[in-house]
């Protein structure tokens, strides 16, 4: 009996690994798709997987038919492609990372100038916690594979100290400067995240911590960015980016914006139905 030839598929990081049905099974569970849909997907998508396939087309395949079944699942399927579509700025990045704390309980501010004990820098987003302050560094990128290695840690960290030297001698400042974060969309080097450890430096990224990164964070709180939305075209997307508006719950209060951008009040409302629906609203 001949043996079925291994299909390898080709990751964004060039590396290869084989095609697995389950793999792709859990990834389209983890944005509520039920089984149904999954079977029929993967009964779709299979006969055309090929060696070498992308990672890439797997997901746009699977997005395309998932689309068809449930725009909900869908929206949340496309996530870590919503938050690349964010560019090219990293502006509307630093704003999502600022809600997450919020949500979380922080207070806020997203883009504060901070003197140093040497020098002056910008801060993506300062939070503040029960007296206790961080700096959040924010490093988005366009593009899935790249990966931020240990030399961001290390400059993230020399400026926390900087800061956190001048911050903590400040007899004005009521709170205590305990701890910088680096927080990014795509992933880090071993050496980076040994690295943050041995510092105190927290790390976040798409799926770091294990099972604790921003997609965890972002499904758990519903604070999906406006590029999730299957009901808006890509350009209808910028613009409302450009008048910022960033995160999907807010367009519930957004009807103006929506209409200043050209939508149709029966546009406007299918998209407050997809709102409602995907951030669990009432």
């Amino acid at each position: 009996m001949m043996l079925k030839k291994e299909i390898f598929v080709k990751k964004n990081t060039e590396i290869t690994e084989p095609f697995s049905v389950q793999k792709l099974k859990k990834s389209l569970q983890s944005c509520g798709a039920v089984k149904k849909e999954i079977d029929a997907i993967i009964a779709k998508i299979q006969p055309s997987i090929y060696n070498g396939i992308s990672s890439n087309e797997i997901y746009n395949k699977a997005f395309s038919i998932l689309k068809e079944y449930n725009k909900i699942s869908a929206s949340r399927y496309s996530l870590k492609r919503a938050i690349f579509d964010l560019g090219p700025t990293g502006y509307p990045f630093e704003r999502l990372v600022g809600a997450l704390l919020r949500e979380k309980g922080f207070k806020t501010n997203v883009s504060v100038v901070l003197n140093g004990a040497c020098v002056t820098h910008e801060i993506d987003v300062l939070a503040e916690k029960e007296g206790n302050v961080y700096a959040i560094e924010c490093k988005f990128h366009s593009n899935a594979k790249t990966t931020s290695n240990v030399k961001v840690p290390l400059y993230i960290n020399s400026r926390f100290l900087d800061i956190q030297q001048q911050w903590n001698t400040n007899s004005n400042h009521k709170t205590h400067l305990k701890q910088g974060w680096l927080v990014s969309n795509t992933r880090f080097s071993q050496d980076a995240i040994n690295y943050g450890k041995c510092v105190g430096l927290t790390l976040l990224s798409w799926n770091y911590p294990k099972g604790n990164g921003l997609k965890a964070h972002i499904d758990s709180l519903a604070l999906y960015p406006v590029t999730t939305l299957t009901t808006l075209t890509k350009n209808e997307k910028h613009q409302l980016i450009e008048k910022g508006v960033v995160l999907v719950k807010e367009l519930i209060s957004a009807s103006g914006t929506m209409k200043n951008i050209g939508l149709s009040d029966s546009k406007i409302k299918r998209v407050l139905e997809e709102v409602k629906k995907l951030c669990y609203f009432t």
